[in-house]
């Protein structure tokens, strides 16, 4: 077996490949009314048909096939491959944006490890490449893993909304513990004689932390440190609108199919990622020199953000939100806080630049009288 044939299984593969692609495009459109729906359950199932069936691909390529016996095999799996395609675009009836995104991911990773499998046992057919044999097995692993985490993708548009909740509340999460090392410029010691070393290397940082120019001078520290709480009281509202949308769960078990109640939660999910941007920009303006600016509009988003937040929470009849409520209060008022410290950082740089302007026209002043001195 040798190059022709080679040639010939890469244009099976293709053809495969191609009808796969078709079938694809199917799963980036919503299904259509009529369709069926499918349980997420019976996706995982076939998923793990396709996860047996890549186990015994790894092993025929791996070995001695003969032709007709990788014909086949590559037959037999994608038409499974296409059978869960199908299946997964089944189950998105009556999902909303997220858990649709989810699912795509999903079914798109075990495809496109699939794909990644074919190529390369294509490839390393009829060669003498022992790297090339061992990456079978290694990549037939890597569609059961794909398999493997269909188990892990939500199934419900309240456990995918939850979960890109928690995903902000992360990514929140670590723009605190940043902001938690922010620390204050120190303060020089007269007796201590600063001069540098000259014996030192030039290209040395004195720093050892690499984060030269980020400590903060005093007002800048009061202005941190009101972000701080405001990042941490964030935090604790968005855990508890997650508790409130678990707590959802546990009430009459509300249909997952309701149209109303997926904008709503899509809705709160879409403000949740919007606090998430005013924050990551908050951290970043916080690093000197502050833009006082920039933290003064990205508090005011915050807020009408919060109280978006509120007033769809409002229309959830019969829940209970009074923790989320309170949350929201707290950090209203830890905003009002930051703002307040805002407005005086900024007037204090007002009158700082008057007293300068004032400083320099006197200066000016008293040269013109010198000058005028001198000619007399």
């Amino acid at each position: 077996m040798g190059k022709k044939e080679q040639e010939h299984l890469n244009r099976i593969l293709i053809t495969h490949l191609n009808t796969m692609h078709e079938t694809f495009q199917l799963l980036e459109d919503a299904p259509p009314s009529s369709l069926e729906k499918v349980d997420w359950q019976d996706v995982v199932t076939l998923g793990g048909e396709v996860s047996k069936q890549a186990t015994i691909a790894g092993m025929l390529w791996s070995g001695a096939p003969t032709m007709k016996e990788l014909e086949e095999n590559m037959r037999v799996y994608f038409n499974l491959l296409q059978g869960f395609i199908l299946l997964a675009h089944s189950s998105k009836i009556g999902a909303g944006p997220t858990l649709s995104s989810y699912i795509n991911a999903s079914a798109k990773h075990v495809a496109d490890t699939s794909y990644s499998f074919f190529k390369e046992s294509v490839s390393s057919f009829g060669t003498n490449s022992k790297d090339q044999r061992l990456s079978i097995p290694q990549l037939a692993g890597s569609v059961w893993e794909a398999c493997g985490s269909l188990k892990k993708t939500p199934s419900t548009n309240y456990t995918a909304i939850g979960r890109a909740i928690t995903q902000v509340a992360v990514s929140m999460k670590d723009v605190l513990r940043e902001l938690k090392e922010l620390k204050p410029a120190s303060v020089e010691d007269p007796t201590i004689d600063n001069t540098p070393d000259e014996t030192n290397d030039p290209n040395e940082s004195d720093d050892e932390d690499g984060d030269l120019g980020e400590d903060l001078s005093p007002e800048e520290m009061k202005i941190a440190e009101s972000a701080i709480i405001v990042v941490s009281d964030t935090l604790t509202a968005i855990k508890e609108l997650i508790r409130f949308i678990t707590g959802l769960l546990r009430q009459s078990e509300p249909s997952d199919n309701d149209s109303k109640l997926v904008y709503s939660l899509e809705g709160l999910l879409r403000l949740c990622k919007e606090i998430g941007i005013q924050i990551d920009e908050l951290g970043a303006c916080l690093y000197p020199p502050q833009e006082i600016p920039a933290l003064k509009l990205g508090s005011d988003k915050i807020l009408d953000n919060v109280r978006e937040i509120q007033a769809e929470i409002r229309k959830f009849e019969g829940c209970s939100y009074d923790g989320l409520f309170k949350a929201c209060e707290c950090l209203a008022t830890s905003l009002t806080k930051m703002k307040t410290e805002l407005d005086l950082s900024e007037t204090r740089t007002k009158m700082q630049n008057l007293a300068i302007q004032a400083s320099n026209q006197t200066s000016i002043r008293n040269i013109v009288r010198a000058s005028l001195l001198v000619e007399d």
